[in-house]
């Protein structure tokens, strides 16, 4: 097992990632970064995980950690895994930086039993506000790169992201938003203030013909952390 990561906190998202995933399942994380959730779950649910991501320097840091990633690209390469090939499929602040995000969820609910996904959310008031009253695309902590620079092809909101999960056929088992100080929205609050006030959000889904619990069978993708819209 690795040691524990403790030059800098966890990602909040990544915190939730890891209470989601079951202790001992297998996990593929796309677009794994620097492998920070790889480790995470390593460290806290022994889990055998299994990265890919895009960036050559960084699969070969990955490596050097004692990380099992390999290089290749979220748009291209999830064809090639087969069905049911892990318990958890991840794309952790990554869908918006996808070519094909429609395509890309979908390989994801094909490759794992449960697809787990987290994203910015550009329904913040935030944003809202700093395009209305600046005409110009937003520069936030959440999204501090110019749009010139930036690499995020498909921004989405909360709301929009419900509606793909939808289009997908896909059954939304948990979905979790977080404000701006990481702090999680009451599952007692309606959709259209966690797509108002969350900064990101994590869902959890499954194809809506898989096998579900009694407890997640009246989940639909229109819920948030269990709250109806």
């Amino acid at each position: 097992m690795l040691a524990p990561n403790l030059q800098r906190p966890h990602r909040v998202d990544h915190l939730v990632i890891a209470e989601m995933v079951e202790r001992g399942s297998r996990a593929l994380d796309v677009g794994c970064g620097d492998g920070a959730l790889l480790q995470l779950l390593s460290d806290t649910k022994d889990v055998d995980g299994r990265g890919i991501e895009v960036s050559r320097e960084r699969v070969n840091a990955c490596v050097a950690r004692g990380l099992s990633v390999i290089q290749g690209d979220a748009d291209r390469d999830l064809v090639d895994y087969p069905d049911d090939a892990f318990d958890y499929a991840i794309l952790s602040l990554t869908i918006q930086a996808t070519l094909q995000p429609k395509a890309v969820l979908e390989q994801l609910l094909r490759i794992g039993r449960h697809a787990i996904v987290s994203f910015p959310n550009f329904g913040h008031w935030q944003v809202r506000g700093r395009l209305l009253l600046t005409g110009r695309m937003p520069v936030t902590d959440n999204l501090p790169e110019a749009w010139f620079e930036s690499p995020n092809v498909h921004l989405c909101t909360i709301k929009d992201f419900a509606d793909l999960c939808q289009v997908v056929d896909a059954r939304v088992e948990r979905a979790v938003a977080f404000n701006a100080w990481g702090s999680q929205l009451g599952t007692w609050l309606p959709l259209t203030v966690h797509n108002l006030m969350g900064e990101k959000a994590v869902f959890m889904l499954t194809r809506k013909w898989a096998s579900l619990s009694p407890r997640n069978a009246d989940l639909s993708a229109n819920t948030i952390n269990g709250a109806s819209p």
